[in-house]
């Protein structure tokens, strides 16, 4: 099953990395600090809110998790006043409404700038080409093999959370892979998320509920590793901390890129197993949520400019 292939290629991961370490003695503590934060109110979310009809709320969550990534060129992106990179995103899309499978197919870099409010001869417009090329393979594929219709694609899931991230796969930029010491690890960070955004749009009804949900790993991008970091639940090599303390990018692909990622999905499996009842999709967004504090704001994320987050 992919989601239980993520958590044990993870695990390899954290148990050889080098430059990124699981403070393992701090875990039980850390799962005692969170328990009051479980059952508090989390930040309102666009992108899991119901639009309109059924049809129309699947293809706007599958859309805007189709560029559900930039994080790496969020500090060139031009936000909405007080807003993230993401609720910037999040925000311009779902005013624009549900997209048709024709439109997504036909979008370009011109016209993601004028969604998104960017100029098109910033450092921005590269992050507003790779949506157009995320867009356009989502549209090709609801076209080639789902009647153009985002909620016949997850339909055909049948349920499963796991098999929508098999079917989002399908779309290159989905494909959320990387290579580490030889070994192939997957995240797949925003095809789960599609499966958990849905469910949440939709009160776990119709296209929106998954009988898996609770098998969905964290959403593993650089808020939730940074989150963990700042808590002293990962530690980081010295150099990779001056790196990113620095504001430099971390490289996608390289050793450390994919080590902060898998470290944090394992830490977090760790976690659930100390917190009856949780998952580790809640867990996410508990500390995504977190991660909006100014204590967190304060320090430095890692940033790798990549479609995985």
């Amino acid at each position: 099953m992919v989601l239980d292939e993520i958590r044990h290629r993870c695990r390899l991961v954290a148990d050889g990395a080098g430059s990124v370490h699981i403070a393992y003695d701090r875990l039980e503590a850390y799962a005692a600090e969170l328990v009051p934060l479980l059952d508090a109110p989390v930040d309102e979310d666009p992108g899991r809110m119901r639009l309109g009809s059924v049809a129309d709320t699947v293809a706007f969550v599958v859309g805007l998790d189709a560029v559900n990534f930039g994080s790496g060129w969020f500090p060139v992106l031009r936000k909405r006043p007080g807003t993230s990179g993401y609720h910037t995103v999040a925000s311009a899309f779902r005013e624009h409404g549900a997209p048709t499978a024709e439109w997504l197919a036909q979008v370009d870099t011109v016209a993601c700038c004028e969604l998104f409010d960017q100029d098109p001869t910033s450092a921005a417009a590269e992050l507003m080409t790779h949506f157009a090329e995320a867009w356009n393979q989502l549209g090709r594929l609801l076209l080639d093999r789902y009647d153009g219709q985002a909620v016949h694609l997850v339909e055909a899931a049948g349920g499963s959370a796991a098999t929508l991230v098999e079917l989002l796969r399908q779309a290159p930029y989905f494909d959320d892979r990387r290579a580490w010491q030889g070994l192939d690890v997957p995240f797949y960070k925003r095809a789960q998320i599609t499966a958990a955004d849905l469910d949440a749009a939709l009160g776990g009804t119709g296209p929106g509920r998954f009988a898996d949900l609770d098998r969905l790993t964290i959403f593993a991008d650089n808020l939730v590793p940074h989150v963990l970091r700042v808590d002293g639940v990962l530690v980081l090599d010295p150099a990779l901390e001056a790196l990113i303390n620095a504001g430099e990018l971390v490289p996608e692909g390289s050793e450390p890129e994919v080590e902060l990622r898998a470290c944090a999905v394992d830490a977090v499996e760790r976690l659930v197993v100390m917190l009856p009842d949780e998952t580790s999709a809640r867990l996410d967004t508990v500390l995504w949520n977190r991660g909006g504090g100014e204590r967190y704001k304060a320090v430095p994320r890692h940033r790798t400019r990549t479609v995985a987050y």
